[in-house]
């Protein structure tokens, strides 16, 4: 894996538990409606940085670059030159479809990590959703996209679905030796996890293979999200606009964070295998882990601190084998 790549995943996964531990600890009151609000937030944000990067012009990305071609290293800064990928105006109809599936998984994943919350603990169902996602992933991607499976990447997957096992409770969990609660999280973390497999190979491959803009590709996924969610919340949900200037900051904190974070994992996926990439987002698990046992008072911070070492080998051994 390059430095960049993995720069580009050490920044994402930062800011993945940033808004991951902010949500918890707002409540995520709103449902669907919080949803739509920071699908908005995300939208509006990315627009004029999608602007600004050429996303829109019709043609194929930076002179002599197009489909399959390697990622120019300006492609990281939107705003400095228009990235490599093919301009939305020029999509084929895979492209298209994949966008669509997008939307319905992504709004599908976000309600399932609200109801995760409200039901257990930030460091049981952010690391097993975390967890569980990347290895389903990753094998999706080595048979469906053809991505090679080498040593190192087998054996830094087995660290960090171990190191996930280690902060979800280990053994006991498995046992029933676990609480209720601890259960319940358990249960939604698996569901999430589930999810986040299913959008990470089908956005691996819209801005892999065929060879989306990242930058256009995630924008038309926010806009779509809250056209979609936009009549539902207004029809379905009793007194959404007072929910949402109740929680308007954690509106924006995730509305900003949660988009710049999956934006710099699809530059990252452009510039590794899906298979490499999905797990070593994991780093987040790290930072959930301690917020959880320290910020939130969840306890247990030994074994989750444990837990979080097995993932951190686990991405090194991902990282110098790809």
């Amino acid at each position: 894996m390059s430095s960049t790549a993995l720069a580009l995943i050490v920044v994402a996964a930062l800011l993945h538990a940033g808004w991951n531990l902010w949500m918890k600890r707002s409540g995520t009151a709103g449902g669907f409606a919080f949803v739509w609000a920071t699908n908005l937030v995300g939208a509006l944000l990315f627009t004029p940085l999608a602007w600004l990067a050429g996303a829109f012009e019709s043609g194929i990305g930076a002179a002599g670059e197009g489909i399959g071609a390697a990622p120019s290293a300006v492609s990281v800064v939107p705003v400095a030159l228009p990235p490599t990928g093919v301009r939305f105006a020029d999509w084929p109809v895979s492209i298209w479809l994949a966008v669509l599936g997008s939307v319905l998984l992504h709004t599908a994943y976000f309600r399932v990590l609200q109801r995760g919350y409200g039901a257990g603990d930030l460091s049981i169902v952010y690391p097993v959703a975390r967890g569980t996602g990347p290895l389903l992933a990753s094998i999706a991607a080595i048979v469906w996209l053809g991505e090679p499976a080498g040593l190192h990447s087998i054996a830094g997957l087995a660290f960090v679905v171990s190191g996930t096992f280690t902060i979800a409770g280990g053994f006991g969990t498995l046992r029933g030796g676990a609480s209720t609660q601890t259960r319940r999280g358990l249960a939604w973390g698996l569901a999430t996890g589930v999810l986040i497999a299913a959008y990470t190979v089908n956005d691996g491959r819209a801005v892999s293979v065929l060879g989306a803009h990242p930058l256009a590709y995630y924008w038309w996924i926010c806009l779509l999200q809250a056209v979609v969610l936009a009549p539902w919340v207004m029809l379905t949900v009793p007194g959404w606009l007072q929910l949402l200037r109740a929680s308007w900051r954690v509106v924006l904190a995730v509305g900003v964070l949660s988009p710049l974070s999956y934006l710099l994992a699809l530059e990252a996926m452009r510039r590794a295998p899906v298979s490499v990439v999905a797990p070593a987002r994991e780093l987040s698990m790290l930072v959930a882990a301690l917020a959880g046992s320290t910020l939130l008072r969840e306890g247990q911070l030994g074994r989750r601190l444990a837990g979080s070492a097995l993932i951190a080998g686990g991405v090194a051994l991902l990282a110098s084998g790809a």
